[in-house]
Order: structure tokens, then C-alpha cells, then sequence
């Protein structure tokens, strides 16, 4: 799945926060409840918004240099441990017996995402921040063309990104999900168009919004069913060494 993301965003951008990621989707309900309730969405000022955007990035590089630093065995040794065997078992019960700082803290993500277009994406996603970083070296660009622009600013207000799609020939920001929500707004025929290659030199060509559904859908299907024909989407581990260390999940947790 890692590796299917990660090929969904060099070529599409990052089109599995915008497509896939189930976080998003609920985000996405709750700003457009928001909206419902309150009749609009609020937008941070700039010299708030930008520090905030770099938190995700900052996750990011301490979760790279927890990995990085840690040796081959010593990953191998954190997979095959008690721990990293019921590591599923541990997320669920981190829900199922929530504590109260962490009931605190997702009831303010919560609130603010009720008010703020996609609040923990936009500020605190590191899976995120990977999967935009990886997106800026891509092919894919959502492209304005000046000449057939009317100037009627839907785009920019349409982006969940809060990008000034209107102002940009090309999008080229690591914000950007390829929802394809300003293309679908726009008015003006052939004005703005998802494009592959290289635009500004005259090499690139259209790429349809159908083609970027099916192009999602054929690379997480496609990786995910080779991993469940190849025999490395079930775990090898015995079941009853797995049911074994589930209790201790609880125990670790309820001392």
C-alpha cells in the first residue's frame, strides 16, 4: 500500500488524500457540515496559516529520523517483538479505551475542522507532507491557460487548499491534491486542464478527470491485488501465537 501511494502521488499528484485516505474523507463531512451549520468555512490568516502548514513537515522528519536512525536489526527486532506483532490490536484499543488527553485532542480536531477546511490535513499530517513532497517532482500538473481564462475566480475559491489556482499558470504546490474541484468548476472551455509532461515548452498532453479516477483505481487495485496473489498481504504468523500476545495488548494498556 506504502508503495502504491507513493506511485499515486509521483504521477498524479497527491491524489490519495483527495481520493482515498479515509481521514480525508471524514475531514472533507466535516467541513462541509461546518459550512452547513455556520454558512461558511474560515480561513487563517496568512502569517498563522504558513507556520501552522510546516508542523506536518516537521512530524515528518522526526518520524524519518526515528526510522533512520534505527539499524536494520533493531527494525527487524521492533517488527517481530510482542509489541510491533499486535500493534493492530494496540490502535483499535487505543480508541476502544480512549484516554482523556487523547479524547481532549480529538474532539479539538474535531471542532477546528468544522471550521477549517481540512484542519488536520492542511497542518498536521505527516503521511501527508510524504506524499506532497513526493507529488512536487511530478508529471502531472493542473494547468491554467491565460488566454481562455474569464477571470471569475471559481477555482480559487473551490480549492480545498485554499491555493489561488486564478493567479497560477501552473500548479506546481505540494498543497495541491489533484481533487480536480477547480477543473470541475470551471466555466471557460478549455481554461484549466489536468495535463502530464511538460506544459510550459509545448510537451504535454490533456489528461481527462476519468482518466485520473481509473488511473487511482487501477494502481491501489492493481498493487493491492498482486500483494494478496503474491501471499504478502496476510501476515505469516501463526494464529495462535498472535492470539497469545493480544491479552498482553490489554494488560499493557489496563496495568
Amino acid at each position: 500500500m506504502f508503495v502504491a501511494f507513493l506511485l499515486m502521488s509521483w504521477l498524479l499528484r497527491k491524489s490519495f488524500c483527495s481520493w482515498l485516505c479515509p481521514v480525508g474523507t471524514l475531514s472533507e463531512y466535516l467541513w462541509k457540515l461546518g459550512r452547513f451549520i455556520f454558512r461558511r468555512n474560515f480561513q487563517l490568516p496568512r502569517w498563522v496559516d504558513i507556520p501552522l502548514r510546516s508542523l506536518k513537515y516537521i512530524l515528518l522528519g522526526l518520524f524519518a529520523y526515528a526510522v533512520a536512525t534505527m539499524s536494520a536489526a533493531a527494525i527487524a527486532g521492533f517488527i517481530s517483538s510482542p509489541y510491533g506483532v499486535v500493534v493492530d490490536v494496540r490502535m483499535l484499543n487505543f480508541f476502544r479505551y480512549l484516554g482523556g488527553t487523547a479524547a481532549y485532542v480529538i474532539l479539538g480536531l474535531f471542532i477546528a475542522s468544522l471550521f477549517v477546511q481540512n484542519f488536520w490535513c492542511r497542518y498536521l499530517c505527516p503521511y501527508g507532507a510524504l506524499m506532497g513532497l513526493t507529488a512536487l517532482v511530478s508529471p502531472t500538473r493542473i494547468v491554467r491557460t491565460e488566454s481562455a481564462c474569464i477571470d471569475c475566480t471559481k477555482c480559487a475559491k473551490a480549492c480545498p487548499a485554499s491555493l489561488p489556482v486564478d493567479k497560477l499558470v501552473q500548479i506546481r504546490s505540494a498543497e495541491c491534491t489533484g481533487c480536480l474541484e477547480c477543473v470541475a468548476v470551471c466555466p471557460a472551455q478549455d481554461a484549466l486542464d489536468v495535463k502530464i509532461g511538460a506544459p510550459l515548452v509545448g510537451r504535454s498532453r490533456r489528461v481527462p478527470a476519468w482518466a485520473v479516477a481509473a488511473g487511482v483505481a487501477i494502481i491501489f487495485l492493481g498493487l493491492v491485488g498482486y500483494a494478496k496473489l503474491s501471499g504478502h498481504w496476510e501476515t505469516r504468523l501463526p494464529n495462535q501465537v498472535y492470539f497469545q500476545f493480544v491479552p498482553a495488548a490489554d494488560e499493557q494498556l489496563h496495568p
